[in-house]
């Protein structure tokens, strides 16, 4: 998290949308071997918990259950130019959205594992368009061996920690400005946040 309270925000409904929109996130823990990292497909209960599911044989997977983690969900960012304000004598700097998620995990039974998966069909083959592919087009074998090559996980969020650092500590013109930059140079979901987000 930014330590910059202007890209703070406290918006639990927005977090939820990050998350629903982006539906992928790093999950974070330390290990006897060291820290390590998983990217997952991410689910919101909506209410405070967070789903994800790993391989088996994930380096992670044997110490999630009953740990404390870290996901992260990152969302548009981009490089902001100096050229883009009216006074040059200034440095670079980078705009983005993310939102860091700490708290306890428990593994999922294999019930609470296969919610999840046909969850995460439904939501993104809504999104993929023309005819939705469907879990039982899956043959009974193949999804059985399939389901057991992984586990499931649901982090009970403990500390919500967003940035949302869109040039809020810049004046009205320059935010303008490097929103239109960003547009302009193939940022439009960002250029779009600042000018919703920021206001």
């Amino acid at each position: 998290m930014h330590p910059n309270a202007l890209f703070r925000s406290e918006d639990r409904a927005l977090f939820e949308t990050l998350i629903d929109e982006i539906g992928f996130g790093m999950v974070f823990t330390t290990t006897p071997d060291g820290p390590r990292v998983a990217h997952t497909p991410l689910l919101s209960t909506g209410d405070g918990a967070v789903q994800f599911h790993i391989a088996r044989g994930n380096a992670l997977t044997r110490y999630l259950d009953g740990g404390t983690v870290l996901v992260t969900i990152n969302g548009p960012d981009a490089y902001v130019s100096p050229r883009w304000y009216a006074d040059r004598g200034t440095v670079p700097t980078w705009n983005y959205v993310s939102l860091e998620l700490e708290g306890r995990v428990r593994r999922m039974g294999s019930e609470g594992l296969e919610g999840l998966l046909h969850a995460l069909i439904l939501r993104h083959e809504g999104r993929a368009g023309g005819e939705q592919w469907k879990a039982e087009e899956t043959p009974p074998d193949m999804w059985r061996k399939l389901l057991g090559a992984i586990v499931g996980f649901e982090l009970e969020v403990l500390a919500w920690r967003p940035t949302f650092k869109l040039s809020q500590n810049k004046s009205a013109a320059e935010r303008a400005a490097i929103a239109s930059g960003l547009e302009q140079h193939g940022s439009p979901a960002l250029a779009h946040l600042m000018r919703t987000l920021s206001e």
